[in-house]
């Protein structure tokens, strides 16, 4: 006798908008952070060609912390629910971050401070990807991420241009006042931004209903049974990792790039990339010995496991993550310097010109996360009339030549254009990539790897903040609009990688 197994129910558009509506408040943490904090340490004495070392923090804790919570949360099941319990500690804690972050009065505290605003940001968002598989059918996913998208442009738009509208609408002073160092725009920018982030994310957790993991079991058979291909659950064979072998060749490879680094008086910021080779062999090392004494049964062992065995598509969009990513760091820790310093003629982070060329990047940074939000909905349609693929491979194409452009224009009213390019972009990178690996991946770890698929998008940032400002002192001679050049051919490379791209979910 055949068992008929309940199908996950389709979502209505509200329910939709409910669940999403938290990545309003945690885009307003993130757009706070790319648009002001390259200008709070320049402000608190940072040079230019030291602020990628700086931002190393950010993608640094990204990689530690979101493969954690993934794991965690995929364990997790209480009164709040699987996911919401994260939502809403990360929300505290990064609400907290941001009230205290321009008030730094030194340039180490602002450092530490980025620290603990993105390990907290990232609290409340890894769970936010891995909510997408729990609560939408494989039709609806690519509108759950779009949702995601609307809601992180939307509060991208308005974080981004919150010191430029304080400054013009209500007349807030856009200059340090006399014996301080961040302007009041700034600060009072980062206080409402506390209040949006907590507020907008405690809303999904209170309007949003979970399903149990005894209820996603059953869905997941039902699609089985619609669709005729097994889910990933049961198809997915965990091989056993040879966790020694590898990690004495990670540990030896990291090993010997530190002392060639070391020896060739290289940049000392490589020692990032070096060491962190080495932190990854020693991590399987210990891993080996856990297994071998019968404690090999715990979250770091899982998680390196599952990187191990991760599913092709995975891999594949590795490749196109990493340059994707490599190109956007570039727009955040650079566009500062370069619009300030070729539009505004002005490197003097006391000036006039500065502040005003600094403000007017929060404006460019609005415009692409405001059309990013516009065109969201729209790439749910071209994917339907092509692929998922596709759409992404143009809509980076677009990111890409924009990126380019930027070092050809003198005006600051025509960078608003290439800015459109950039949105689109970006409006495909939050939810396209997304998309088309939830269907590659097993049901009963979808937090965990939406945790190590966030492994290619730090990693590439922290490459580049390793090896950008090297390349901005000595290659470009600082000029830092050439670091915008090599962002744009780099997410052209990203748009040529998805040819070898396979979703699963177009075969369903």
């Amino acid at each position: 006798m055949n068992v008929i197994y309940r199908k996950k129910p389709r979502l209505s558009f509200m329910q939709i908008w409910n669940m999403s509506f938290g990545f309003l408040g945690i885009q307003f943490g993130f757009a706070l952070q790319n648009a002001n904090v390259s200008r709070i340490f320049e402000s608190l004495g940072a040079k230019v060609d030291d602020i990628p070392i700086l931002w190393v923090a950010a993608p640094v804790t990204g990689l530690l912390i979101q493969p954690i919570i993934g794991h965690m949360s995929d364990k997790t099941w209480n009164r709040l629910g699987r996911r919401r319990p994260y939502f809403l500690t990360g929300a505290l804690l990064a609400s907290l971050a941001l009230l205290i972050m321009p008030s730094s009065p030194a340039l180490w505290v602002a450092a530490g401070m980025l620290w603990i605003m993105d390990a907290s940001i990232n609290i409340s968002m890894e769970p936010f990807r891995a909510f997408v598989g729990d609560m939408l059918s494989p039709d609806q996913r690519t509108k759950g991420f779009a949702m995601q998208s609307f809601f992180i442009g939307t509060g991208a738009v308005i974080a981004s241009a919150l010191p430029w509208l304080l400054t013009n609408v209500f007349d807030v002073a856009t200059e340090p006042a006399p014996g301080k160092l961040i302007p009041l725009n700034v600060k009072l920018a980062f206080y409402i931004g506390a209040a949006v982030f907590f507020a907008a994310v405690l809303w999904t957790v209170i309007r949003t209903k979970e399903y149990s993991p005894e209820e996603l079991d059953e869905f997941e058979k039902a699609e089985k049974e619609s669709s005729g291909i097994a889910p990933v659950s049961e198809t997915y064979k965990q091989r056993e990792p040879a966790f020694l072998r590898a990690g004495l060749i990670w540990f030896a490879a990291g090993l010997l790039l530190t002392y060639l680094v070391y020896t060739s008086g290289l940049e000392k910021e490589l020692y990032i990339v070096t060491g962190g080779l080495t932190f990854f062999g020693l991590l399987q090392i210990a891993a080996a010995g856990l297994k071998r004494i019968g404690s090999g049964n715990n979250g770091m062992n899982a998680i390196l496991t599952d990187l191990k065995n991760m599913p092709a598509t995975m891999g594949q969009l590795a490749i196109v993550q990493f340059f994707t990513w490599f190109a956007l760091f570039s727009l955040w820790i650079y566009t500062t310097s370069a619009v300030t310093s070729h539009v505004f003629g002005s490197s003097d982070t006391t000036s006039a010109a500065y502040n005003k060329g600094a403000n007017w990047v929060g404006v460019m940074f609005a415009v692409y996360n405001g059309f990013a939000a516009i065109v969201a909905f729209l790439l749910p349609v071209i994917a339907r009339a092509t692929n998922r693929r596709i759409t992404h491979a143009i809509a980076l194409v677009a990111g890409g030549v924009s990126l380019i452009s930027m070092n050809f224009i003198s005006s600051p009213n025509m960078l608003i254009i290439p800015m459109l390019g950039v949105g689109l972009a970006w409006a495909s990178v939050l939810s396209m990539p997304h998309a088309i690996l939830t269907g590659s991946l097993p049901q009963n770890k979808m937090g965990t790897y939406m945790g190590i698929f966030n492994f290619f998008i730090v990693i590439p940032q922290i490459l580049a903040a390793s090896i950008l400002g090297s390349m901005v002192r000595h290659l470009f001679e600082g000029d830092a609009m050439k670091a915008l050049l090599t962002g744009g051919v780099s997410m052209l490379i990203a748009a040529c990688s998805l040819v070898f791209v396979k979703d699963i979910d177009e075969k369903r």
